[in-house]
């Protein structure tokens, strides 16, 4: 077995943590086949809802399924999937955010809920504090992700701040040390939620492809709309 416990605590500390060599090549391989086979979009959601073959072949890895563990308890259960490239001819800049949304089955009025969008469908809100700090996310990175392609820029310990106002004012420096994210492809990024991050436009031909999974351990009065147990 692999300890992962730094990892564990450096997520706590930091907002964020880089494994790396977790998927092997030939496990990417079997992932990307996938994607291409069934002609994945630049962007995917409810990834796992839609294609369950997916998490199969996700959690078939031993080291992912190790880390998984030492990072979520029995109580945890995955709350979100995305698919997410940014190639040359899908590109975009996003600025500095938290990812405060989470997709819901119904929509019901409660205290501390609030923000409700409905998207193709898709229901969503942002919740009160408390979710979004029993939440983590899994980056799995199918590619070589650097400042070329994209790769994620954080604001280090910005997730011991609560929901962060973002307006007219906003300055990232102001709230701390701002961290390039170079990862190499097969390594899995661990994320807190409330971690302000951004990411520049690709000036590189080369894929960004990443599986987000988020995970949560708390139960929402209007249903989390991709709960999957693990």
């Amino acid at each position: 077995m692999v300890d992962y416990s730094e990892n564990k605590i450096e997520l706590e500390d930091n907002g964020f943590s880089i494994v790396k060599d977790i998927f092997k090549r030939e496990e990417l391989e079997k992932i990307i086949y996938f994607i291409e086979k069934n002609k994945f979009d630049f962007s995917e959601r409810q990834l796992l809802n839609r294609y369950p073959e997916l998490q199969n072949i996700i959690f078939e890895n031993e080291l992912f399924k190790e880390l998984y563990k030492a990072i979520c308890d029995e109580n945890f259960f995955l709350s979100k999937a995305i698919y997410f490239n940014k190639p040359s001819k899908s590109n975009w800049f996003v600025s500095y955010h938290q990812d405060l949304s989470i997709s819901v089955k119904n929509k019901i009025e409660k205290n501390g809920y609030n923000g409700w969008t409905n998207k193709k469908g898709q229901l969503g809100t942002i919740p009160p504090l408390s979710i979004l700090e029993n939440s983590v996310t899994f980056r799995i990175h199918l590619d070589n992700a650097d400042e070329t392609n994209g790769c994620l820029k954080v604001i280090s310990k910005s997730h011991k701040k609560g929901i962060i106002r973002i307006d007219d004012n906003f300055n990232a420096n102001n709230n701390g040390i701002e961290v390039t994210c170079d990862i190499e492809k097969g390594g899995v990024m661990l994320m807190k939620p409330l971690l302000l991050h951004t990411s520049q436009k690709s000036t590189s031909e080369n894929d960004r492809r990443v599986i987000h999974l988020e995970f949560c351990n708390q139960e929402i009065p209007m249903e989390w709309l991709e709960k999957k147990v693990i």
